[in-house]
């Protein structure tokens, strides 16, 4: 008896071994949309139905171009509920012409240059006993821990975000799906 689930344990090691694509986790749906690993940062945001804020945002402050560009990009997009979080009358402001340099600075706070999948970030994480901080394109810094099992940002003005979906694979970088929008000082 014993020998036979050990004899059977190892053929499932050897399934696993040997198919890993049945295995593997697909890129995950956002906001009902399928996000597709071959396509950019911008084509699939728009997909999303949890994203439309801040795709209006992207498009508000120029911004479509450089992150549909070779990157690769880490971005932690904000849904649109964590951009009702807001205090009333913030978006509608922030997406006025006038306002298209502070609205480039808070949005350039979520994008990281280069690609930090879940456990790359994690590891750094751990490499900074646990904190890591990140330089963003805005050049202001990011810190990332974790707390109560799910990857915790910290902005510069100690606001904070939860990442929800992690690792949506894209063509030029990886979006992280956040709960609540991050401010740089």
């Amino acid at each position: 008896m014993k020998m036979k689930k050990i004899i059977v344990a190892a053929f499932a090691l050897v399934a696993i071994a040997f198919a890993p694509e049945t295995f593997a986790q697909k890129n995950p749906m956002v906001g009902g949309a399928a996000m597709y690993p071959t396509k950019n940062i911008v084509e699939n945001a728009v997909n999303s139905k949890d994203h439309t804020t801040l795709v209006a945002a992207v498009k508000a402050a120029g911004l479509v171009e450089t992150l549909a560009s070779e990157g690769p990009f880490t971005v932690f997009a904000p849904t649109n509920a964590a951009f009702d979080k807001l205090p009333a009358g913030t978006v509608g402001t922030l997406v006025k012409p006038e306002n298209k340099a502070t609205l480039t600075k808070i949005l350039t706070y979520h994008v990281i240059s280069g690609k930090y999948s879940a456990s790359d970030v994690m590891a750094a994480i751990k490499k900074g006993k646990g904190t890591a901080t990140f330089t963003t394109v805005s050049g202001g810094k990011l810190m990332a821990s974790v707390d109560a099992g799910k990857v915790k940002l910290t902005d510069e003005n100690g606001g904070t975000a939860y990442v929800t979906i992690a690792d949506v694979n894209q063509k030029n970088g990886v979006i992280h799906v956040i709960d609540s929008v991050v401010t740089p000082k």
